[in-house]
């Protein structure tokens, strides 16, 4: 079993969530296709993306994010076994607090759904010319386009917050969104360029 599948068996077992295969193929292809190398990521989990992200090319560089310790020292581990920590800059931290210096060609928002609007508003000045904000969990299995698939009031309350991102992301007159049908719904934000 190679290491992928190894820390995919883990995420499954400890109910990690990590992203779906169509919605991480997806971004390895936008990033292969778009030619990103400098990419930051908020909500490491446990190293899966930032590792499949890393495996597309040497010359990728990677600098994520993770408030939960646990996972955090889970993904330095798996970052190593890799032997990708010369790429890969995890941090443990609050992503609403931290400072991050440097421009990215994506930035992909994969952490607390609540705090989308925080992140997206906190992180768009790190953000190249010509590069993406990428969100993942816009459908959220489903409940955003359907909230009788749960009855569990807070779960109810972080569906609104995602709604209410999407909304915030369909309005946004600085940013241009594309909605994607892959894995659990992508958005990928680009700057509307000033003429």
């Amino acid at each position: 079993m190679d290491a992928i599948s190894t820390i995919k068996d883990y995420a499954k077992k400890e109910a990690v969530p990590i992203i779906q295969d169509a919605g991480c193929d997806f971004i390895c292809s936008y990033i292969s296709e778009h030619g990103c190398k400098n990419i930051l990521e908020i909500g490491t989990a446990i190293g899966y993306s930032s590792i499949r992200f890393a495996s597309l090319s040497p010359d990728i560089r990677i600098t994520t994010i993770e408030i939960d310790l646990d996972r955090y020292i889970r993904a330095k581990e798996n970052i190593s076994a890799m032997h990708l920590e010369d790429r890969i800059n995890a941090i443990n931290d609050d992503a609403l607090t931290c400072s991050i210096d440097g421009l990215f060609d994506l930035i992909f928002i994969d952490a607390a759904k609540a705090q989308y609007i925080k992140f997206f508003e906190k992180y768009k000045a790190n953000l190249a010319p010509g590069g993406v904000i990428v969100s993942d969990n816009l459908s959220f299995h489903g409940m955003v386009d359907d909230l009788s698939l749960t009855h569990n009031y807070s779960t109810k309350k972080l569906v609104k917050k995602i709604q209410k991102y999407a909304k915030f992301l369909k309005a946004n007159t600085e940013f241009e969104t594309t909605f994607y049908e892959v894995g659990d719904r992508i958005a990928v934000s680009k700057r509307i360029s000033s003429v």
